[in-house]
């Protein structure tokens, strides 16, 4: 609502001001305008189109004889009520947008009323509802005929109120074809044969019947009321030419019209745009427009629908609306104006353009027509109409408003409709004049042939000539009367007193020519190649191209205008760029600008043509460029601009193929895939330059860039509420300031909502608890198991000692106890001395022994097979057995805790080889492969089937080493006979043993699964 009454404001208020930029530019002739076209053939009507209006929406509304259209510009879209709601008659006769931004709707049988949604209808109110106006106070009226009523033909609605005119009311017809305001309380009413002007209770007749006809014959035939107060009317009548009537100061004159040969009985319907044009529809002949004495037609053959006119419509942005039998057009300014053989040219082939002191516009035509252009007439020199030649290949005017003309291989200078011949001194001809330019000491320098030619009052005084000369098509002239040549190759070539200076291009490739020169006032010098802006000050040569902002390349011509700005015609439109830009570049070559594009949007039709100049500007200001085929135009100074932000409007909301209204909060159901939201902006000058950008709240963190699309899609949007926000610019680029909003929600899935996330929470927190516990659990076992593994080992060594050090503490006592009591027999107590002695030696070293399982882990280094080596010393003090040991592989970086283990099992079998074998070799292999491989074998008596089965009682070896291999996951075999002796060989894992040299998630894995194998094998140990 904040847009719309926005609206309201400036066509209320405001509109008087902006009356020059919402009207078409009226010194532009009709084919000069921005022209389309949508035809019923093409299948955008589902009827003939009969009237138009707009609501201050923005919408443009299409009434026709089957119903009723809505137009955004892009998209026809066929009117339907809401459901439940339907109009009283399908035909549209008449259409108002009034100013409460209500559609009223005229049809063959009543009116309806379009408002906030609502649709209501006055079927008390019969008849075919000819026409409707509102006037100043907001009361709409109608004109209506076929009533079977008597109520009167003109009818009155006021705040839903309705009333009736007829004859006692001073209304002397009995049916109303035509109304129009005057002034803030009168009508202009028209029947079939007479007008009134009128207000409640009285009115004046004009142009009674005075032929006769009977009624439901039209004599009037359309009336048109012009914004000073003035009006205009059509009444049948013969005449080979138009005749109206103007109304003005009370009076009724005639006006002819002798360049619009169409009678009267053909005009359809009359028109007076902002402009103050009239424009008028003929029911055989298109349209026709007078501005004054000025005449323009435009019909089928141009291009219009139908040569059957039935209604004119202008909309808020000044864009003039036709509504014929076979469609409907529009008509529209752009920036740039075209001129081709429609506004006078001889011919669609202009190559050449030149502005005169005089405002005279020079234009080569087809090589062979030297046309200018004053004012709006274009006339012509050709070989047969004083052109003393066949073929035009340049011109030049010099400082004394002379015109140099380049013809066949002859220079001319043409003066007061004279043409004067310059030759050389032997009377030859110059040559092909290729370029023309005069310095500041009045010299004319001509690229003429071969040769640079300098010439003074008429006479050739110097001619040049060199390798460079014949590669240069482009010339200037400096104020110290030097010569410039533009080459092929990029270089720029001065020339002065038979001297020349050469700033080089130092460029490569075929796009380096240069194409155009341009002196400036303080002696530097602008010139363009195909890719870039070039300027040489003092030797130096700087080029602004794409990369210091210029939209494209490809640079067919250059011209500066009155404020210092420099135009290039290029491939991708007339781009400009402000002096104070150029002047930022000048000082920071580097630098990028800030450009202006004018495309074929705005009317440009760029091209290149073989001839030079290709751009120039006459002293009003307006820049000229041609193309190859047309003349185009345009003012610089002419700062109109679009300055109605365009109207936007959410259309559609398609969610997973179903379509959802828009009008109140929308709940999209759970589980929606796919959602489209279409969108549109209401600017009609140019819908193709509408551009869009939209954010959804809750899921968009930016705006996006839609450029031109009017869609905007989303996937998967999660639960919860969202509010759709888009704004659009017009074809000038300003954008609306509220745009258009949609909130709406996605419902959540059962297993979205939050009663089901609180469940979940809870589940969630309650298995947490479940798996905390089962931990504490475990590790209490964990810990239980490890107090197990100690108070065993605590054990074993306690046996251990028992078994060794204890027992043979304790012979030793009972010898020394034997030995006291005998103690007079000397010789027997120095032999139960040995013996203790002996014995106190073997309890020692099984003290060591002890000591050394306790103490001598791996821990404190890395090297295993030092350590186990070191192991086969310590157990074999007594030397009776042969050590073999061998490494095969290079040691690996460990878990200290593996290696630890593997140490104690590998300790153990060396030391029961050593003790309890008898055998005479013991043989230890330690082998890193892929897995880690020990094995330690002897040559001795072998262990007892039982033993090897059970374990011998009282002892835990074997039980220990068999626990520790299950610990680290590795594996155990011992092999055993009397003959060969006993072998045990442990192979461990090597993703349990090695360390890793990177810290990759697998090794993680692997070390948390040995872990928990350790843990488990912890816990079942005992």
């Amino acid at each position: 609502m904040t847009a719309l009454r926005h609206l309201v404001i400036v066509l209320v208020f405001f509109l008087p001001s902006l009356r020059s930029t919402l009207a078409l530019d009226p010194a532009r002739q009709i084919s000069q305008y921005r022209h389309s076209a949508w035809r019923v053939e093409d299948g955008d009507f589902n009827g003939s189109p009969v009237v138009m209006t707009q609501t201050l929406d923005g919408y443009l509304w299409i009434g026709t004889g089957t119903g009723l259209i809505r137009f955004d510009g892009v998209r026809f879209v066929p009117w339907a009520p809401p459901a439940g709601e339907r109009m009283l008659d399908p035909r549209v006769f008449s259409l108002l947008g009034a100013r409460d931004g209500s559609l009223w709707i005229g049809t063959g049988f009543s009116v309806s009323h379009w408002k906030n949604g609502r649709l209501t209808n006055y079927p008390e109110l019969s008849g075919r509802i000819e026409a409707m106006v509102e006037d100043e106070e907001g009361s709409i009226w109608l004109a209506r005929t076929h009533m079977p009523d008597k109520r009167g033909p003109v009818c009155r609605i006021r705040n839903e109120q309705l009333s009736c005119f007829a004859g006692d009311q001073a209304i002397p017809f009995p049916n109303a074809l035509q109304l129009a305001t005057h002034g803030h309380d009168e009508l202009w009413i028209g029947g079939y044969s007479e007008l009134s002007l009128w207000k409640p209770g009285s009115g004046h007749v004009y142009f009674p019947n005075v032929t006769g006809r009977p009624e439901g014959y039209a004599l009037f035939k359309a009336i048109a009321a012009a914004p000073d107060g003035s009006a205009w009317a059509a009444i049948d009548g013969p005449g080979k030419f138009l005749q109206l009537q103007h109304f003005e100061k009370g009076n009724w004159e005639p006006r002819d019209y002798p360049g619009i040969e169409v009678a009267n009985s053909d005009v359809t319907t009359l028109f007076i745009d902002r402009g103050n044009a009239m424009w008028i529809g003929t029911a055989h002949h298109g349209i026709f427009r007078a501005r004054g004495d000025l005449i323009d037609h435009f019909d089928r053959t141009d291009g219009l629908s139908s040569d059957a006119v039935g209604r004119f419509f202008q909309d808020s942005e000044g864009t003039l609306w036709v509504a014929t039998s076979a469609g409907i057009d529009n008509f529209r300014d752009t920036r740039v104006a075209t001129y081709s053989m429609r506004e006078g040219l001889s011919a669609d082939s202009a190559v050449a353009v030149l502005g005169a002191h005089d405002g005279t516009l020079w234009i080569i035509n087809n090589y062979e027509s030297l046309e200018f252009l004053r004012g709006n007439k274009v006339s012509a020199l050709r070989s047969t109409h004083g052109l003393p030649g066949q073929h035009v290949s340049t011109f030049y005017e010099d400082h004394a408003g002379q015109l140099w003309v380049g013809i066949d291989n002859n220079l001319w200078v043409y003066q007061q409709g004279v043409f004067r011949v310059i030759r050389h001194a032997d009377g030859s001809p110059l040559g092909i004049i290729f370029s023309i330019a005069q310095d500041g000491h009045g010299d004319i320098w001509v690229r003429a042939g071969p040769n640079l030619d300098r010439i003074r009052d008429f006479s050739v005084q110097e001619e040049y000539s060199s390798n460079q000369v014949p590669t240069s098509y482009i010339l200037a002239a400096t104020a110290d009367g030097a010569a410039v040549m533009g080459l092929v190759d990029g270089d720029l070539v001065f020339y002065k007193n038979g001297k020349t200076e050469k700033i080089p291009s130092h460029e490569v490739g075929n796009t380096r020519q240069i194409r155009e020169l341009m002196v400036d006032a303080d002696g530097s010098i602008w010139g363009t190649n195909v890719d870039e802006l070039i300027r040489w000050k003092n030797g130096v040569r700087a080029n602004l191209g794409l990369r210091n902002g210029l939209p494209c390349d490809g640079i067919f011509a250059m011209v500066k205008d009155k404020r210092g700005s420099i135009w290039l015609y290029t491939k991708c439109g007339l781009v400009s760029i402000d002096k104070s830009q150029l002047d930022l570049w000048r000082d920071h070559p580097n630098s990028s600008v800030k450009t202006t594009l004018l495309d074929v949007f705005d009317g440009v039709q760029p091209g290149l043509t073989a001839l030079k100049p290709q751009a120039t500007m006459t002293p009003d200001g307006r820049l000229w460029f041609v193309n190859g085929r047309l003349l185009q135009m345009i003012d610089p100074s002419d700062v109109r601009r679009n300055e109605i932000r365009p109207q936007v409007h959410i259309e559609e909301v398609v969610a997973d193929r179903e379509n959802y209204s828009t009008f109140e909060h929308l709940r999209l159901p759970a589980l929606t895939r796919d959602l489209r939201i279409d969108y549109t902006a209401l600017s009609f000058v140019e819908p193709k330059k509408v551009r869009f950008r939209y954010q959804l709240e809750g899921h968009d963190s930016s705006w996006q860039e839609a450029g031109t699309r009017r869609q905007a899609f989303y996937t998967n949007l999660s639960p919860g509420s969202y509010r759709f926000h888009v704004i659009a610019c017009n074809n000038d680029g300003l954008w609306s300031e509220t745009g258009a909003t949609l909130d709406f929600s996605v419902a959540p899935a059962w297993y979205q909502t939050k009663l089901f996330l609180v469940f979940s929470a809870a589940t969630v927190l309650l298995l947490a608890w479940i798996i905390y516990q089962m931990r504490i659990r475990k590790i209490a076992t964990i810990m239980s198991a490890r107090f197990d593994e100690r108070l065993a080992e605590r054990t074993r060594l306690a046996r251990e000692l028992h078994d060794t050090l204890l027992q043979t503490i304790q012979g030793s006592k009972m010898v020394a106890d034997d030995t006291l009591d005998e103690s007079a027999d000397l010789v027997r107590m120095r032999s139960a001395m040995e013996r203790v002695s002996g014995w106190l030696g073997q309890a020692v070293e099984e003290g060591r022994t002890a000591l050394r399982s306790l103490r001598a882990s791996t821990i404190e280094t890395n090297d295993l097979a030092s350590s186990l080596r070191e192991a086969t010393n310590h157990c074999l003090l007594r030397g009776y057995m042969k050590v073999e040991f061998s490494v095969t592989g290079a040691s690996r970086q460990m878990h200290p805790i593996v290696r630890d283990e593997i140490y104690r099992i590998g300790y153990e079998a060396i030391r029961n080889a050593s003790m309890h074998s008898r055998g005479s070799l013991l043989v230890v292999e330690l082998v890193y492969g892929q897995d880690l491989l020990l094995r330690v074998r002897d040559n001795g008596k072998g262990i007892e089937p039982a033993i090897v089965q059970s374990g011998k009682k009282g002892h835990f070896g074997l039980q220990g080493m068999r626990e520790r291999a299950g610990r680290i996951g590795a594996k155990l075999n011992l092999v055993t006979s009397a003959a060969r002796g006993t072998e045990v060989s442990l192979t461990v894992p090597g993703r349990s043993v090695f360390r890793r040299g990177h810290s990759s998630l697998q090794s993680i894995f692997a070390r948390m699964r040995a872990r928990f194998n350790r843990d488990g094998n912890e816990s079942g140990g005992d």
